[in-house]
C-alpha cells in the first residue's frame, strides 16, 4: 500500500531529528532530493513509508550522525541502550575504516556540483 513520493514529508520527518544540529534548510532540501533520486532510480511509482525511511538513513548518516541516530532510534524502534550501542559501534567502525583508507571526503562536496 504505497503513496506518491513527497519531498515535503521527507523534510518534515527529518527536520525533527535535526533540531539543534548544524543542518540548514538547504541541507534538508538536498537530502530530500537525494532520497527522491534513489527511490526514482528503483523504478517504483509508489512507495511505502517503510521504504522511504530506509532510503533516508544513508543520506542522513552522511549529513549528520547525531541526527541519523535520532532518526534511526525512532524509525527502527530502538528499545534499549544496546540498540544505540550497536548503531554507534557501527558508525565508529566505519570511521576507523575510512581513516585507515585515508578517504576523507570533504563535507558538502556534492553541493558544489549543483
Amino acid at each position: 500500500m504505497g503513496e506518491p513520493f513527497s519531498r515535503i514529508k521527507v523534510i518534515s520527518g527529518v527536520r525533527k531529528a535535526c533540531q539543534g544540529r548544524p543542518v540548514t534548510e538547504d541541507d534538508l532540501a538536498m537530502l530530500a532530493q537525494e532520497v527522491e533520486e534513489n527511490i526514482r532510480s528503483s523504478g517504483a511509482a509508489e512507495i511505502d513509508a517503510h521504504e522511504v525511511g530506509l532510503a533516508i538513513l544513508g543520506p542522513l548518516r552522511k549529513l549528520d550522525e547525531v541526527a541519523y541516530l535520532r532518526f534511526a532510534s525512532v524509525y527502527q524502534a530502538f528499545e534499549s541502550l544496546e540498540d544505540f550501542e550497536s548503531a554507534i559501534s557501527l558508525l565508529r567502525h566505519e570511521h576507523e575504516a575510512h581513516a585507515k583508507a585515508g578517504s576523507k571526503q570533504p563535507k558538502g562536496s556534492e553541493a558544489s556540483q549543483l
